[in-house]
């Protein structure tokens, strides 16, 4: 797994070891950041479940200003505190190695606000539902924030209107999806 394009460009990533992530392929990761390329100089970024953190760097890589890393895997922080050493942009980000609700309670506390999340949760355990449940009520999204899932290619979120959230697009891929989301009336 490598940084694909910016400043970290063809830098190699560490993964961790093990079977509890799934590191984003670069096919897939280049598809995503050519669609969220216009968002992404000056954004402040929210990489859930974030694994080797390779998301999160890509995004800093190619302009985001900061990057939050949440996991709760100490293999995982270890490898996100690694890359971004690797990668020389630890300096624009912030590692929580706790749970994701414990991290977003935090993060709101800390009047943090994300004008791009991106989450992908262990496939088809509900997760990536409660991570949208509590950000509906929550005060950590930007104006015209962006909330990206990545789930497994069964996975229908069908709470997502009650919720208060308007799927912008769906990207399918040949073992899983991303579903781009919006707040309705943001």
């Amino acid at each position: 797994m490598r940084v694909i394009a910016g400043k970290a460009r063809r830098l190699l990533l560490e993964t961790p070891e093990g079977l509890e992530t799934r590191p984003t392929g670069d096919q897939i990761k280049e598809t995503l950041f050519n669609m969220l390329q216009p968002e992404l100089p000056g954004a402040c970024f929210l990489d859930l479940f974030a694994g080797s953190g390779g998301i999160g760097i890509e995004a800093l890589s190619r302009g985001a200003k900061h990057a939050c890393f949440v996991d709760n895997s100490r293999k995982a922080i270890t490898c996100i505190k690694n890359n971004l050493n690797h990668t020389k942009l630890a300096d624009d980000a912030t590692v929580y190695a706790s749970d994701y609700l414990s991290a977003l309670v935090r993060m709101e506390a800390e009047h943090r606000r994300f004008d791009i999340v991106f989450m992908d949760p262990p496939y088809d355990h509900g997760l990536e539902v409660e991570v949208l449940r509590y950000l509906a009520d929550a005060k950590l999204l930007a104006e015209d924030a962006l909330i990206i899932v990545e789930a497994s290619m069964k996975t229908m979120i069908e709470e997502i209107d009650g919720l208060g959230y308007t799927v912008e697009r769906i990207k399918q891929y040949k073992s899983n999806q991303h579903w781009f989301l919006s707040r309705k009336g943001e």
